[in-house]
């Protein structure tokens, strides 16, 4: 793959979302949201590929991974609504689905294509599918790392704006009150990563995001998160509580080690 490939596919990028701009608000700031989001994830890539041995060729073809690893949403968006897969259509296998059919990759040999579209297709599964080949694995570590980097910073944003600048499809639909599941709590004090299956609060969504920090696979990551103080952020809007506390602490730990590891502490 080459620098040409990666302006063409930006450009591309470009084209095919704005096809899908709208004249309502509502739309146009969920539209939005997720070109947004593709961008900064690709920039997330860009830093994490920096911190690793990994040579130019695969660099770029993880960037593409990123700008394309949301190109999913946008057909979702405009048949359903939502960005919420259980609503509608797994955004994943949308996306890898939407790739084949533009013919987008075509410039690119068999094998490229098939790593972008596989790391599209299950970038965003529980856990990362077995009996994968060792470069789809570290694709999808990459990409599920820059992805989740932003989504802090998606979520953030979400909670610090006006309800009228607030892009809808972002909600989940849960009660924003002062109650949190046992559950979420115990996944996040165990370092273990919450499940969506639990979330009954925003709280519970809190404590989730949360715990996708033991899921990151790359020192650089967590890194990043504590550069741009989205963990602290996130903890801020949390009940005060003893218990919360004590799984806070347990994450601090594990935040400091990982970011003393990146610096070669």
């Amino acid at each position: 793959m080459t620098d040409d490939d990666m302006l063409f596919f930006k450009e591309w990028f470009s084209d095919y979302t704005r096809s899908f701009y709208s004249r309502d608000e509502i739309d146009q700031k969920n539209i939005f949201l997720k070109v947004e989001h593709s961008h900064n994830v690709l920039r997330n890539m860009t830093k994490i590929t920096e911190s690793i041995l990994l040579d130019e060729n695969r660099k770029r073809l993880a960037e593409a991974s990123a700008l394309f690893h949301d190109i999913g949403r946008f057909p979702q968006y405009a048949q359903y609504k939502t960005f919420r897969d259980a609503d509608s259509q797994n955004h994943g296998v949308l996306g890898a689905e939407t790739l084949s059919k533009e013919g987008v990759l075509n410039s690119l040999p068999a094998n490229e294509q098939q790593l972008i579209i596989n790391t599209v297709k299950f970038h965003n599964a529980f856990a990362i599918p077995s009996r994968q080949s060792e470069d789809i694995v570290i694709f999808l570590k990459l990409i599920r790392d820059a992805d989740k980097v932003d989504i802090f910073r998606v979520f953030i944003e979400y909670y610090d704006s006006p309800e009228e600048d607030r892009a809808s499809a972002t909600a989940f639909g849960v009660p924003d009150t002062p109650e949190y599941s046992r559950d979420m709590l115990q996944a996040l004090a165990g370092g273990e990563v919450a499940s969506y299956s639990s979330i009954k609060t925003e709280n519970d969504f809190k404590l989730m995001k949360l715990s996708w920090i033991y899921d990151l696979h790359f020192d650089k990551s967590v890194e990043l998160l504590v550069e741009r103080n989205y963990i602290n952020r996130i903890i801020a809007r949390l009940p005060q509580t003893v218990e919360i506390g004590a799984a806070i602490i347990n994450l601090h730990k594990y935040v400091l080690k990982k970011v003393r590891n990146g610096n070669g502490a």
